[in-house]
């Protein structure tokens, strides 16, 4: 529901700006022109934006994937699961372990890393994993699921490296996100895509095809969702305004609601050594004054 709240949003805000939507499945037929599926007609326009965003990546390769949801079904399980398995170790495979576990359901967590959240400093990575274990949350890294299987009394069970069964009521997979541009007709007007299957971009947002931009998720720079507002307004001066602007990926604020949160802004610290010869590390550790009071040990 809060997920169809917040689309509506968007949608009136478009049409309240003078937009019209099309609810349709599109394809580009050529540099102008977009055929709307649904109503069977052709739209045409100067400048064209592609912004599909991105869905979660699927595990066809594992044997009992079918059984398995993905983030967009957990907002839809009729009842709370009793234990649940999280495969990945990204934003979204650590928020969700922390969400399930926080509604009382026994969770673990699998990753074929070293360490969660791949991206980030690891003095983060390690703190965040040790706080959360201490929570509850059971830990696998170094290990992926090699098969799911249905029981008779409808739980799941999953085999994960070493040999240990899990037996669980879901089995949520967040392995990663992959670029919506399947079935777009991109092929056929000649855009350049990546290896990955995003569209490719200069600076400005612009495809091979002058007058045709992407920005967002699509576009596999940045995926977060202030990012693509920003790539949005950037997107508008240059191709409107006649006021060439690069969107700055370089400094982005980031934010994982776990629990505890962790964020960054700027360099991490692989990065800064990578960049310059001499730099000073600087580390404290502190517990709020609310767990103080309260006598836990959360820091």
């Amino acid at each position: 529901r809060e997920s169809s709240r917040l689309e509506a949003i968007y949608v009136r805000n478009v049409e309240g700006a003078g937009g019209e939507t099309f609810h349709s499945r599109a394809m580009i037929v050529d540099p102008h022109v977009v055929h709307l599926l649904g109503e069977d007609r052709t739209v045409t326009a100067d400048q064209i934006l592609i912004a599909t965003g991105g869905r979660p990546a699927a595990h066809p390769a594992l044997p009992g994937h079918e059984h398995c949801i993905f983030s967009n079904e957990a907002f839809d399980l009729k009842e709370l699961p009793r234990a649940i398995m999280i495969e990945g170790g990204g934003y979204i495979a650590v928020e969700f372990a922390n969400i399930f576990h926080g509604l009382g359901v026994d969770t673990t967590l699998v990753y074929r890393g070293k360490e969660i959240l791949s991206r980030f400093d690891m003095d983060l990575r390690r703190m965040l994993h040790e706080t959360m274990e201490k929570k509850g949350i059971r830990i696998l890294c170094h290990s992926v699921s090699e098969w799911i299987r249905k029981r008779p009394d409808g739980r799941l069970d999953a085999l994960v490296s070493g040999g240990e069964v899990l037996t669980v009521d879901q089995v949520m997979l967040a392995i990663g996100r992959i670029p919506n541009t399947e079935n777009m007709g991109l092929e056929g007007i000649g855009l350049e895509m990546t290896k990955t299957g995003a569209i490719a971009v200069d600076q400005y947002s612009r495809t091979n095809i002058d007058n045709i931009w992407a920005i967002g998720d699509v576009t596999n720079r940045v995926q977060l969702t202030p990012v693509a507002i920003h790539e949005a307004m950037c997107f508008i001066e240059t191709a409107f305004k006649g006021n060439p602007t690069a969107p700055d990926h370089e400094t982005i604020a980031t934010a994982v609601f776990s629990q505890p949160e962790i964020g960054t802004v700027g360099l991490s610290e692989d990065d800064a050594v990578k960049r310059f010869s001499d730099i000073e590390i600087y580390r404290a550790t502190f517990r709020p004054m609310r767990h103080t009071l309260s006598g836990r040990d959360e820091k």
